[in-house]
């Protein structure tokens, strides 16, 4: 089922929303859109739930499925403007669909906790938004309607537009000033409430479409046992390559090394061949040690160590064929795992980029904000080109290890490659200064 099983679990909130004038408009359109969507949410429901009422009968399956796509489409867009109100992302956590066959996804869908909470969240929406939403646009509307009372009475029949609170009649042009001074109270109600309405309309939503504590919890302990497993497969294969690369490399050299030295001993009554073994044995001592440096230089940089992450990254800008800008804002050095972390993943996107993208400009960024007066905050990390782009995090691709290295740090990596470019790589980890 399209969209179940993300890797991350949150819908982003965007932009925050505006305030003032500007946000009191843009809030107006909302009264209007919010309402008439519960309208549709509280037929998706009535749908979705008589699809799930036909399921035991052999029957509404597929429709169940299509309705459990769009009642979760339909709730991450009211998370996004439930967060934009909030100024805080509200987490999705629905459950991972397994491979199988739609019998599995339907036990999935039905078992998930979220989609009964999707569920009553329409039908309190449905009430609530014309509660919140709909009250702001009675408001703003009763405010233009009375504020202009004068001019309707005066463009109308005499039996239209007599009784404007629906208790008393109007007789003359005087009364219908008083009546117009309650436009502009009106307009203030408006504009005083339209945002604490909306608030709590967002609180509404958030309270029934974030995932409660215990699944919170679920999806945590899931997220830590996935990486713990990626650390581990990764480390595995780290130790692999070191040991392909000892035996392949710097042992066969070594091997050869010796049978040089052995074959000279054997030849010491012919100087010219021992000559020339010798120097075969120093060929081979000096291939042996820089691949020794090259394997050294892959578990843990030398660079790295000695001038940190930002020196270590302009020495991947010099050293990489495209032309590449680097801009590095550490207020100091980072933990040694965060920084060997940060920096393999850099050069990781770079060697796509490289191979991939045919770039003509390759930018890297690299901040650490956090915080005033706190030390622990986010390094944040833009690898962008301006190449082809269509780049995608596949299976067995260089992106996805990156970002399995990065969830063992609780990092993230998010991508935005459009066909045609340009391509950007963000790459977050929460870490202190060191």
């Amino acid at each position: 089922m399209a969209g179940s099983g993300e890797r991350r679990a949150v819908a982003p909130a965007g932009a925050v929303a505006r305030s003032g004038p500007a946000g009191r408009f843009a809030l107006l359109g909302w009264s209007l859109v919010l309402p008439l969507a519960s309208m549709v949410g509280a037929c998706l429901c009535c749908l979705w739930l008589a699809s799930v009422v036909l399921v035991p009968f052999g029957l509404g399956l597929p429709m169940t499925l299509l309705c459990a796509v769009v009642v979760r489409w339909f709730a991450d867009r009211h998370r996004q403007w439930a967060g934009r109100r909030l100024g805080a992302p509200i987490p999705r956590a629905y459950l991972p669909i397994p491979p199988g066959n739609r019998l599995t996804e339907l036990q999935v869908v039905l078992r998930d906790p979220a989609s009964w909470r999707d569920c009553a969240w329409l039908l309190a929406n449905s009430l609530v938004s014309w509660l919140t939403s709909g009250l702001t646009l009675i408001l703003f509307l009763a405010g233009l309607f009375y504020g202009g009372y004068p001019l309707l009475v005066a463009v109308t029949p005499p039996e239209v537009f007599r009784e404007p609170f629906g208790f008393f009649a109007v007789h003359g042009l005087g009364q219908t000033l008083l009546v117009a001074l309650a436009g502009p109270v009106f307009l203030a109600a408006w504009y005083r409430t339209a945002e604490p309405l909306a608030k709590l309309n967002a609180y509404l939503m958030g309270a029934l479409l974030a995932p409660t504590d215990n699944a919170e919890l679920v999806a945590r302990v899931g997220q830590l046992t996935e990486s713990r497993a990626n650390v581990v497969d990764a480390g595995a294969s780290e130790l692999r390559r070191i040991e392909r690369d000892l035996h392949d490399g710097a042992q066969a050299r070594l091997v050869s090394l010796g049978m040089s030295l052995g074959l000279a001993e054997r030849l010491a009554d012919d100087p010219e061949a021992v000559r020339r073994l010798l120097a075969e044995a120093r060929a081979s001592t000096t291939d042996a040690l820089a691949e020794l440096r090259d394997l050294v230089r892959g578990i843990h940089p030398p660079v790295l160590a000695d001038r940190g992450l930002d020196g270590a990254v302009q020495a991947l800008a010099l050293a990489n064929p495209v032309p590449t800008t680097v801009e590095v804002r550490l207020p100091g050095r980072l933990p040694a795992p965060v920084e060997s972390a940060a920096y393999f993943a850099i050069a990781e996107t770079l060697t796509n980029a490289i191979k991939h993208a045919e770039a003509d400009l390759i930018r890297i960024r690299v901040e650490f904000t956090h915080p005033p007066d706190h030390t622990t905050g986010e390094l944040t990390i833009t690898v962008a080109d301006d190449g082809r782009g269509g780049a995608r995090i596949e299976d067995g691709g260089g992106l996805l290890g990156v970002a399995r290295r990065l969830a063992a740090f609780d990092g993230t990596l998010a991508l935005d490659s459009p066909t045609g470019g340009p391509t950007e790589v963000r790459m977050s980890l929460p870490c202190a200064l060191s």
